[in-house]
């Protein structure tokens, strides 16, 4: 992912988060998704790509050596909003795929 997309992206997202959280609170965020099973099938499926994620992230920090907590704790607390800035932040580490004969 380019680095300008993820900081627009980033950008754009915290806005709407400020936005939602002024009017809803960090509480009310979850009380209104959880009050139809359309919110509760958009939470659940958001949890599912943040895990996959973070599995991802996981393994990213480790062979970069940087410590995968600080990050991991953030996306529970922020949801996308660590997993953009550590896109930003850091040079993601990329395997070349293997060639079999």
């Amino acid at each position: 992912m380019k680095k300008w997309i993820a900081g627009l992206v980033l950008l754009l997202f915290s806005g709407l988060t400020a936005v939602a959280l002024w009017h809803h609170g960090y509480v009310g965020l979850f009380a209104f998704q959880l009050s139809t099973y359309a919110g509760i099938q958009v939470l659940t499926d958001l949890v599912i790509a943040l895990g996959l994620f973070l599995l991802w992230l996981w393994q990213d920090a480790k062979q970069a050596g940087r410590n995968p907590w600080p990050w991991i704790l953030g996306t529970c607390v922020t949801g996308s909003i660590a997993p953009l800035l550590y896109v930003l932040l850091f040079k993601l580490n990329q395997k070349q795929p293997s060639v079999a004969n």
